[in-house]
């Protein structure tokens, strides 16, 4: 078994390596599209039927939900330019003011119809249906070779699921968690010596990138939240969704009050210049501080992607003792800072603000405060599903109420009553 298992690594490596969503995209696409032509073959009179598997490689997308939504869309901006095409071929001719009309036409009914990104297919179609000789039947062939190469997408994620994009969501959401560590510990190594006016502007412009880090952040995490809607292999989508992008909001919040506090030594800089920012007592516990923030930061990021890396309870534990740690250090820092402000207050709302940053950032990572922000953001999800369809959700509840019954009848010890 040791073998297999030194046999199969470099494999299960590779693939580890591969599975990214541009390479999934490709596989996946490549194989969809050969499949509709070689379906469309047989169904269409057309000796190269290429709409089909042309169809298929835009309709299949890395996620079940996009390739479902993006079918419909896809297939209805089809259909819609053939329709146009035909109507056009009935009254005029092709010539080039008739072309203008019909791109106008097209382009109107796109929109009308709802196809959102595809509104230029809609013209695209209409254009090459109306550039034949046979109108009619070109444009039902057309149809025909849609319906397949959609079909094929559909089923292609259907029958085969594609992966589930949690795991890198997590991944993307831990590595931002870690720059925003480093950061803070260059930042602490700062307070505790001498540091230059260019060196404290240099800081806040890194803390400033972090919003480019937080946009492809972001992009991952909706790909994720995409890739676990309608998905056959996933249970309990929506709590995931939830725990990652409250998860995700909380960095983002820290990474704004980061952004602040470097904002706030650039200031200290400037002022004390060529002087260090605080005194060495001072200093030293404003970097222990910052140390023990950026720890928690971490934590933070492994609790809120511990469905994925299986280890919530052992992060949970490690965040709260982080927390209360990093609060005793704060309160210490905060009467240092009295002291100092008490024999010289021309600092007091820079020092004000840099206690005001850490219990924002402790306060944001409060699991008491993160487990009422989840019930919040499930009861609003929950609402707006109610609201949305009103109807299932009414047959659902039907559904789960002889159950309950049921449960209630056995009792808590499950013995009859």
């Amino acid at each position: 078994m040791r073998e297999v298992r030194e046999w199969t690594a470099p494999v299960r490596k590779f693939v580890k390596r591969h599975r990214d969503p541009e390479s999934v995209q490709t596989i996946r696409s490549a194989a969809a599209a050969t499949i509709a032509y070689v379906i469309a073959l047989r169904l269409s009179p057309e000796p190269a039927p290429l709409t089909a598997p042309l169809t298929a490689l835009l309709v299949v997308q890395v996620t079940l939900y996009s390739t479902l939504t993006t079918g419909v869309r896809r297939v209805n901006a089809v259909v819609a330019g053939v329709i146009v095409a035909i109507l056009f071929s009935l009254l005029v001719g092709l010539t080039w003011w008739s072309l203008g009309l019909l791109i106008l036409a097209s382009l109107i009914v796109g929109h009308l119809v709802r196809v959102h990104e595809f509104v230029p297919e809609v013209a695209i179609s209409a254009m090459l249906v109306l550039g034949v000789t046979s109108v009619g039947d070109v444009a039902w062939e057309r149809i025909l070779e849609t319906l397949i190469g959609a079909v094929v997408g559909l089923s292609f994620n259907l029958l085969l699921a594609p992966p589930v994009w949690v795991e890198e969501a997590g991944e993307s959401i831990e590595e931002l968690a870690r720059r925003v560590r480093q950061l803070m510990l260059r930042l602490g190594e700062q307070a505790s010596g001498q540091t230059a006016h260019h060196k404290a502007a240099a800081r806040l412009h890194e803390a400033r990138q972090l919003d480019h880090d937080i946009s492809e952040v972001d992009a991952d995490l909706r790909q994720a939240e995409d890739s676990l809607r309608l998905n056959p292999r996933v249970r309990e989508g929506l709590l995931h969704r939830i725990v990652l992008r409250t998860g995700l909001d909380t960095l983002e919040i820290c990474t704004v009050v980061l952004r602040v506090l470097a904002r706030t030594f650039t200031d200290l800089a400037k002022e004390h210049e060529p002087d260090p920012l605080f005194s060495p007592e001072t200093g030293a516990v404003v970097e222990r501080l910052l140390s023990e923030i950026s720890d928690a930061v971490v934590s933070f990021a492994v609790l809120v992607t511990a469905s994925v890396s299986e280890s919530a309870e052992s992060a949970e534990d490690r965040l709260i003792a982080e927390l209360r740690q990093a609060a005793a250090t704060r309160d210490r820092l905060g009467r240092l800072l009295l002291e100092k402000i008490r024999k010289d207050a021309r600092q007091w709302q820079l020092y004000g603000s840099l206690l005001a940053e850490a219990d924002r950032i402790l306060d944001e990572m409060d699991t008491e405060h993160r487990t009422h922000r989840l019930m919040e953001e499930l009861d609003r999800h929950t609402r707006e599903q109610r609201e949305r369809m009103p109807r299932i959700t009414r047959t659902r509840d039907r559904l789960r109420v002889p159950g309950r019954r049921r449960r209630n009848r056995r009792g808590p010890a499950g013995r009859s009553r």
